[in-house]
């Protein structure tokens, strides 16, 4: 035969009877002790300590019983005549009586207050809890941090067992995102689910608001079968709804019979909106990072194409030119110097162009860069510059084309500024590979006092760096230099290839 349950809150309430009645059998064998020493009508008010107790821990209803006990009891052993439930003196009665009253209103002042302070308490601790999670979110950190503490949060505040935070997917899938367990048990963290059978993400999904699950008992689906394995009883769930649109969804689990409390919703739904600000955030950060990072990779493809025009028309037409005036100049009869005179100086002026024009071009897009890589580059950068460079390439290996443009402008900028407004006499460039980053360092012994806010080419520079997910930082106090600190995640390349193997060869140049 199998043993019938006893439910949690009649094991509670027993637990508390038992307790009451153990108090007032104490006091009562302390009142007898001190019986001797005044009338025992004096210590009828040490009865209050246990119906106080009890209505604290167990609430009204087992306070008024544990009045009534000691009440019974008190007059059994201490009122006339003794060992007899009835009371002679109508006075003593009258008393008595008042005692009953005021220890039960006592006990439900006293469990009022026991709770006004555990819901101050409750409200306190939703309320740091939600500042916790508000800090994370308005420091910009990543979306998964904010999921886990929020998962954690929700799981210690609702007395759950379990908690997780489901995607839902394009195809009516969900994606396990972050779980917590106050117990030590596996969970599926991107894991896809189908929405087949009793789950809180197929009803939240279908009610488009909180719901509840009182029992998987018997249900179908994966969701339900993990939930059985994990010995989960029941669970509440709230949506998380960005801009508008259903995202996904948190739920916390019981493995106890005693239901979640009636306010669980509520505070649920205060996480799940810092959840979708955090959410949306983040979508709105990456959509401005592609976007600069598409308008970046628009720019440098037009410097690419117009430096490819300028050397493979303007530049070549002008050298064809300037070798048909020297031979027309070669030709030109002795008697007219004059008219050699004139084609050799239109000759040289026409290699002054050229000159001018090489460099423009690789002002526009250096083809050192894209055939050499950093190394080669960056020496022609510094023979250029008017400031004598120091120049360090601590790395053998070729990157993505986004991460060498941007370290060989960022260092072009930086040196052009130190020649036009330091009033340096001397720069110094290092570039080294530093775990997963590539560093740059770019300091000067000038005037400093670059501010990278009103509208220097720093600002250029910054978003270059940005959009390829690096960090730019400038130091540059007045009167001591300027040292600008460059980081960029690292992409090798190898040819067209993109690999993790450096394949050109050595640039460490000094």
């Amino acid at each position: 035969m199998a043993r019938r349950r006893v439910s949690q809150p009649t094991v509670r309430w027993l637990g508390g009877l038992l307790a009451g009645v153990t108090m007032v059998a104490a006091l009562s064998g302390l009142v007898a002790l001190l019986e001797p020493l005044a009338p025992p009508l004096h210590f009828q008010v040490l009865y209050v300590l246990p119906i106080v107790a009890v209505a604290i821990r167990w609430g009204t209803g087992l306070a008024a019983v544990t009045a009534a006990v000691g009440a019974v009891v008190y007059a059994y052993l201490f009122l006339p005549p003794l060992y007899s439930f009835q009371v002679s003196d109508p006075w003593t009665a009258v008393a008595l009586g008042v005692f009953l009253v005021t220890a039960i209103v006592v006990g439900q002042l006293a469990a009022r207050l026991r709770r006004s302070a555990l819901e101050s308490a409750r409200l306190s601790e939703e309320q740091s809890a939600l500042r916790r999670v508000a800090t994370l979110v308005a420091r910009s950190v990543p979306p998964t941090t904010v999921f886990e503490a929020v998962i954690q949060e929700i799981g210690l505040l609702c007395g759950a067992d379990l908690a997780r935070m489901e995607r839902y997917e394009g195809d009516g899938a969900v994606t396990g995102l972050a779980v917590w367990s106050r117990v030590p048990v596996q969970l599926a963290v991107g894991t896809r689910f189908e929405l087949e059978g009793l789950s809180v993400a197929r009803d939240v999904r279908q009610a488009g608001g909180p719901v509840r699950v009182e029992s998987f008992t018997g249900a179908v689906g994966a969701i339900a079968l993990e939930a059985r394995e994990l010995g989960i009883r029941s669970s509440v769930g709230c949506p998380i709804v960005v801009a508008g649109r259903l995202w996904g969804v948190i739920a916390a689990s019981r493995k106890s019979d005693e239901p979640f409390p009636v306010k669980t919703e509520s505070q649920i739904a205060s996480f799940t909106e810092l959840v979708a600000t955090a959410i949306a955030n983040a979508e709105s950060r990456a959509q401005l990072a592609a976007s600069r990072t598409r308008v970046v990779a628009a720019a440098d493809e037009a410097r690419r194409r117009l430096e490819r025009d300028l050397h493979d028309g303007a530049q070549q037409r002008l050298v064809s030119l300037a070798f048909e005036l020297r031979g027309a100049k070669d030709v030109v009869p002795a008697e007219l110097p004059a008219l050699r005179a004139d084609l050799g100086k239109v000759a040289d002026e026409l290699s002054e162009v050229m000159e001018e024009l090489r460099e423009l071009s690789r002002g526009i897009h250096p083809a050192a860069l894209s055939h050499g890589g950093l190394g080669p580059a960056l020496r022609a950068v510094a023979r250029r510059s008017a400031v004598p460079v120091e120049l360090r390439v601590n790395t053998e290996s070729r990157y993505s084309q986004p991460v060498e443009v941007a370290a060989y402008y960022v260092i072009s900028e930086a040196l052009t500024n130190t020649s036009k407004h330091a009033g340096a006499s001397r720069a110094e460039v290092a570039v080294e590979e530093r775990g997963s980053t590539l560093r740059v360092f770019v300091s000067d012994d000038g005037a400093g006092g670059a501010d990278p806010g009103r509208g220097s080419g720093l600002i250029g520079l910054r978003d270059r760096v940005e959009a390829i997910g690096g960090s730019i930082e400038v130091t540059s106090p007045r009167g001591d230099g300027t040292l600008i600190q460059v980081s960029l995640p690292i992409q090798r390349r190898d040819g067209a290839e993109w690999t993790g193997e450096a394949t050109a060869p050595p640039q460490a140049a000094r």
